[in-house]
């Protein structure tokens, strides 16, 4: 195979499609290793991980797939983005996935598929954030919310998984396109992360082929046109692009078509049944019961019951755009429910209340024992290309659970949506049921929650704000003029509205249970943490109630106070047990300097200062349990350089600087309080003096040129 037919990226593919396959069989196969939903917990995703893999598997000899692409792992910027639920969410760390960071979660899908000799391409790479102008829209945020919070997820699964291929995305970071950003394909990629596999641009992501492999790029997607390979060698030709920087790419190519056409087994096994059966556990393991109130779920079995909506016949299970699926099976809830009434409500087309659907339903609902309402976002309100505008779900549709709560006081709210939504209602019903877009199972898994054959388990991956002006980016997302300026900084989801102490609908990490579970001896196995060391931290959980249960303990840190902003805890572990009654278990988590540190753009590395972090646990970020102290000894303070166009308060956070400058300082301000006759103007003078530069002194007859400059020089050195 020749260079240009190595790069032709039409000609690579075909290689793996010798065989013709049905498009519903891929799908089926795609879609039963699809991951239900955002409320996954530990023992459902490391069950996923396994089993997907096996799916992935055993459809990769029909298609001869070259990898496939896992869940996306960017951190939806507002809540409004409607591809959310293809992501992670509000964290680069998902409660109840694993006791480390999603990253290592996806890390591990990625390393399960490997072993079942499939590789796996993570995306997009990097800060994919919104929908609008996402061909053209530049990411534009500092270095530190950049390595923070947006980069994290990938550098995991690199780190730990070194997967076959990373995905480019479409957008500019920073004014240079992902597909041709050298810092972040090659600098940060593959030289401080150490990736060896392959980088493949989004579909129609490619600007200017030469420039992206300069850059790191390697595969153009979908290529074929002739326009790549002419850029190419026109670089050559002109000297800009170097033949070592192809044959790189070429060689990235090479190893990838090296593994894919090594690794089909034919002995793989496509089980659809158990495919569905999966999809089933993982829905009842992902579903969030938001709110439980006077007992009313689980149904009693026997009650008189209707089930209301749309939904309730024909589920929203998955996402729309390029995430669709066609699957073999699909459950709705009412096939599950035989003999309970149904009234569908609303029509999931249009917005507009159709009278005589919704009196129809508020009469079967005041007739019955309990009223549960199918409810959730049509298709058309989130999907691939566009962004939401609104957090409302369909008019109908809250003017439906208006006018049934209304009649009926145990109405029940089961809701199939993306991502969070607004509940003018909530006050007025008083059980809300949240499956998310819970995949082929949904239906079943719905009815074996409400009756309680299963207890819910899954805890929020995200928060849900009141109203849609309540987010953090509300005033700057989606940007102007095809730039989205990330001024919220590190401040996204949880970490705004828990240190802002925003009143919010439902917290980061909550999710209720039939049981409930009491928290007890948070230990650590150190009070004092160097570099290099690591702290245990164990926990007791009880299941202090009737029935067995599954609780996701969550671990928060909150820093000291230091010299950069930084959110007021953060969660660095989580943790799911299962519990019979009155069974106790310890839930052991580990924390080192990383858990500790924030992202410091002096260093362009991570930092963790000096000081007492408090260990918070919990389950969720506003329901901590309990707390203890960590002393951290970082090794060496920030290296600091003061300059003559230093400001006194700056100088005086350096101990050195204080004990030279502080009694200069308290001279001034004395000084002007002798001036003005008044005691209490020292403390106003002094804090007024605290923005002067060092050279102003000079200026002030307090110091001599000669004088600031040993004093600068004896700081500089300490």
């Amino acid at each position: 195979m020749s260079i240009m037919e190595t790069l032709n990226t039409r000609r690579t593919y075909r290689r793996f499609e010798q065989r013709p396959v049905a498009p519903e069989i891929l799908n089926e196969a795609i879609d039963a290793a699809r991951l239900a939903s955002c409320g996954a917990n530990r023992q459902t995703v490391r069950y996923i991980l396994v089993q997907s893999a096996r799916a992935v598997s055993a459809v990769q000899p029909l298609v001869h797939w070259a990898a496939y692409l896992p869940p996306e792992q960017g951190v939806p910027k507002p809540d409004e983005q409607p591809t959310a639920f293809i992501a992670v969410l509000q964290d680069t760390r998902l409660p109840g996935c694993s006791d480390v960071d999603v990253g290592l979660a996806l890390g591990s899908l990625t390393a399960a598929a490997w072993a079942h000799g499939v590789g796996s391409c993570i995306k997009h790479f990097a800060a994919n954030n919104q929908e609008t102008d996402r061909m053209v829209s530049d990411s534009v945020m500092d270095e530190r919310t950049l390595h923070e919070i947006y980069l994290p997820a990938f550098e995991t699964v690199v780190k730990k998984a070194q997967p076959l291929g990373v995905m480019a995305a479409y957008n500019k970071l920073n004014g240079t396109h992902c597909s041709e950003n050298k810092e972040l394909l090659t600098d940060i990629l593959r030289k401080r992360w150490g990736y060896e596999g392959m980088v493949v641009t989004d579909w129609g992501a490619v600007k200017d082929r030469a420039k992206g492999i300069a850059a790191g790029q390697d595969l153009e997607m979908p290529g074929g046109s002739g326009r790549g390979t002419n850029s190419i060698l026109s670089a050559i030709k002109a000297g800009t692009l170097s033949e070592e920087e192809l044959n790189a790419a070429v060689r990235n190519l090479l190893r990838f078509v090296d593994y894919v056409t090594k690794t089909e087994n034919a002995s793989a096994v496509f089980d659809r049944d158990a495919d569905y059966r999966m999809a089933v556990s993982v829905a009842e393991n992902s579903a969030v019961l938001l709110k439980n109130e006077k007992g009313v779920l689980p149904l009693a079995k026997g009650c008189k019951a209707v089930f209301l909506g749309e939904l309730a016949q024909h589920p929203r299970y998955q996402g729309g755009g390029s995430s669709h699926v066609n699957s073999a099976k699909v459950s709705c809830a009412l096939e599950h429910a035989p003999g309970v009434a149904y009234a569908q409500g609303y029509r999931t087309d249009e917005d507009t209340v159709d009278p005589a659907l919704e009196q129809a339903a508020v009469a079967a609902a005041a007739d019955a024992e309990v009223a549960v309402i199918f409810a959730g976002l049509p298709e058309r309100y989130e999907s691939e290309g566009y962004d939401r505008t609104t957090l409302a779900m369909p008019e109908n549709q809250n003017h439906l659970i208006a006018a049934v709560a209304a009649v009926q006081p145990n109405t029940v709210v089961v809701l199939h949506n993306g991502s969070a939504i607004e509940m003018p209602w909530v006050n007025d019903v008083p059980a809300v049921l949240e499956l998310y877009l819970a995949g082929d199972g949904a239906g079943e898994a719905a009815v074996n929650l409400l009756y309680g054959a299963v207890n819910p388990s899954g805890k929020l991956a995200e928060t849900f704000p009141r109203r849609l002006s309540d987010t953090s980016a509300y005033l700057s997302f989606p940007g102007e003029r095809e730039t989205s300026v990330y001024s919220e900084g590190v401040f996204v989801g949880y970490r705004y509205y828990d240190t802002t102490e925003a009143d919010v609908l439902f917290p980061f990490g909550h999710g209720l249970s039939y049981t409930t579970f009491e928290y007890s001896v948070l230990r650590l196995s150190r009070s004092t943490v160097r570099e290099g060391e690591e702290v245990q931290v164990t926990v007791t959980v009880k299941n202090t109630g009737a029935v067995a249960g599954k609780e996701t303990v969550q671990l928060y840190v909150a820093p000291p106070k230091g010299e950069r902003h930084r959110p007021v805890r953060e969660l660095k572990g989580f943790a799911k047990v299962s519990l019979q009654p009155g069974e106790s278990k310890e839930v052991q988590f580990t924390l080192d300097k990383r858990s500790l540190a924030y992202y410091e753009p002096e260093l362009h590395d991570f930092y963790a200062e000096s000081g007492t972090y408090q260990i918070c646990v919990g389950a969720s970020s506003r329901d901590l349990r309990l707390t203890g102290l960590l002393e951290w000894q970082a090794a060496q303070p920030l290296p600091v350089h003061f300059t003559a166009a230093s400001t006194l308060k700056q100088v005086m956070t350096h101990p050195v600087g204080a004990a030279i400058i502080g009694p200069i300082l308290q001279h001034m301000a004395a000084a002007a309080g002798s001036a003005t006759g008044k005691k209490d103007d020292d403390d106003s003078s002094l804090s007024m003096m605290m923005g002067i530069q060092l050279n102003t002194l000079i200026d002030f007859h307090v110091l001599t040129e000669e004088q600031l400059n040993g004093i600068l020089s004896q700081i500089n050195q300490a």
